[in-house]
């Protein structure tokens, strides 16, 4: 049976806090100390002049110290000077080799360019000749067309005054029909026109239709029924 109909006398006191005050999160202090740049972030820590040539051999002698398993070698004022010469005197020979390669080109050109004149020069004579034959055959051909252009334009020629004959053959036949056959006198009609008795009557066909009515049948089945048969071909279709 349930109490919560009854009135609480005593209510629940809270107990006390057994640990220390409580305090937010954002309450506490925080941000106690100042920030100072770093080396590569300019300021006083900046304040010497690097050497990244050097600092990149070294991390790349280190990098293959580490991969072939070799030790890393001290960093020495020598090898740093002889580094740096090597660098240095890279581009002289990279500048070097593309003048070089730039010599080589020039001849290449050259050669090519005499070639193709050469070339140009031996097909100029053979061009010649064989243009001279080309036009002979583009002569015969045009000949030869023009005698078969000449025989096909006379055969249509033919063809057409065949046909143009035919044709007044067949007009002078059907005109000389229609004179013989177009005198009246000679060749009596009958010219009476037949007309009904009733053509004048207002009404016609009245009683169409009365003599298809069926008599009335009686049968002993609603769906063989005539009212049945009439419905379904009304509404039913």
């Amino acid at each position: 049976m349930t109490t919560a109909h009854r009135p609480t006398f005593d209510p629940a006191r809270g107990k006390e806090a057994q640990r220390g005050p409580a305090y937010h999160q954002r309450l506490l202090p925080a941000h106690m100390t100042l920030k100072h740049r770093q080396p590569g972030q300019g300021g006083d820590a900046d304040a010497g002049k690097r050497d990244l040539r050097a600092e990149l051999l070294a991390a790349e002698a280190a990098h293959f110290a580490k991969k072939n398993g070799t030790p890393i070698p001290a960093e020495d004022e020598s090898s740093t000077a002889t580094s740096k010469r090597q660098l240095e005197a890279a581009p002289a020979e990279e500048g070097a080799e593309e003048e070089e390669d730039q010599a080589a080109k020039r001849r290449r050109l050259i050669l090519e360019e005499a070639r193709d004149v050469d070339a140009d020069s031996d097909g100029s004579n053979s061009e010649s000749s064989d243009e001279e034959d080309d036009d002979d055959e583009e002569e015969d051909e045009t000949a030869e067309l023009m005698r078969e252009l000449e025989k096909i334009k006379k055969e249509r020629a033919e063809q057409k005054a065949k046909e143009e004959a035919e044709k007044a053959a067949q007009e002078e036949e059907q005109r000389e029909h229609d004179i013989a056959r177009g005198n009246p006198l000679l060749n009596p009609k009958d010219f009476s026109v037949k007309r009904r008795w009733d053509d004048d009557v207002v009404f016609k066909n009245q009683a169409r239709g009365t003599e298809d009515k069926k008599p009335k049948e009686f049968v002993n089945d609603l769906l063989r029924s005539d009212f049945h048969r009439r419905f379904m071909s009304k509404y039913v279709r």
